[in-house]
């Protein structure tokens, strides 16, 4: 039986210094595309993923390029050592859907690096203009966790797999959230290490930065469908496209009914992870046991899978 492909991209918090660097040591295409990113955005962003430092690699204006220009990296290196490669449909997590809708030629690479590039920037200033913090809630089901993010004054930012859902807002109320996470039925709740509220109302002005920039960037359809984490379904005309993208910044990412979407409504049958860390592989066997996953991050990744997909 023929397999239907999804491609899945990492979002932010997956990043790790030396992304890419075998690739495009090995690669020349993805060597280029590292030189060229470099060029459009007019620093070294190849210099710090491939050696850091780890600190200036977790920026947020950093992360968000250097993942974007991996995950495609990893792609075009796999359609050139598979030809006729083609996948059905595409998703990514947060920064992922960009990623995402490149592959699928809404936008080439350059138009959606820029957009990357302006909307990490303006995600890093509303980081350091607000106090915001995250906080992982394991083992709660998802009514009680949207109750107790009522209760905490916080919003839910992403509902990554079954039991596990993160919640953003003000630093003093997610430690209120957490506090209270067992009453609401949690196993338990860890405060994250990021920059700032993502997915939250406290990123209210990199929302408007991000519409104003997508009302100004040419979009087209997508080749194949691409799923959008604010309403996971699909999205295909251009003003629905830019809705989406602007809304996720400030909305919730629902990574697990997007999994779903694919498995149940577009009936993908094989899942490739064009990104470092796995994390997205273990997230869609939480929420499908056995759905086949290849991650693709670097060389010993690409070898094993054109072994699965030749």
């Amino acid at each position: 039986m023929t397999k239907k492909i999804a491609l899945l991209f990492a979002g932010q918090g997956a990043q790790t210094v030396g992304m890419g660097k075998d690739l495009g040591a090995e690669f020349p295409i993805a060597a280029d595309l590292f030189k060229e990113a470099d060029d459009i955005l007019g620093f070294p962003l190849s210099q710090t993923t491939f050696e850091g430092p780890p600190d200036e690699l977790t920026k947020t204006s950093v992360c968000q390029p250097a993942l974007y220009v991996h995950g495609l990296a990893c792609l075009a290196v796999l359609k050139e050592k598979l030809p006729g490669f083609a996948f059905e449909a595409t998703a990514g997590l947060s920064l992922g859907e960009f990623t995402a809708h490149a592959a699928a030629g809404t936008f080439d690479f350059r138009t959606g690096l820029e957009l990357v590039a302006k909307r990490s920037q303006a995600m890093q200033e509303a980081c350091e203009n607000t106090q915001g913090s995250m906080a992982a809630i394991i083992g709660g089901e998802e009514r009680q966790v949207r109750e107790l993010a009522a209760a905490a004054d916080v919003d839910v930012a992403n509902l990554n797999s079954p039991g596990q859902i993160v919640l953003s807002g003000e630093a003093s109320k997610i430690a209120q959230a957490v506090s209270l996470a067992k009453e609401y039925g949690a196993r338990k709740a860890v405060e994250l290490q990021v920059a700032g509220a993502f997915h939250s109302r406290l990123m209210e002005s990199a929302y408007l930065k991000l519409q104003k920039a997508l009302a100004e960037t040419s979009i087209k359809s997508p080749e194949v469908p691409v799923v959008c984490n604010v309403d996971a379904q699909t999205v295909s005309e251009p003003d629905e496209i830019r809705r989406t993208l602007a809304e996720q910044v400030t909305g919730s990412v629902r990574w697990t009914e997007s999994v779903n979407y694919l498995l149940d409504q577009l009936h993908c049958t094989q899942f490739i992870e064009l990104g470092p860390g796995g994390v997205l592989a273990g997230l869609v066997g939480r929420i499908r046991k056995g759905t086949p996953v290849i991650s693709v991050a670097n060389v010993a990744g690409l070898t094993d899978a054109l072994k699965t997909l030749s």
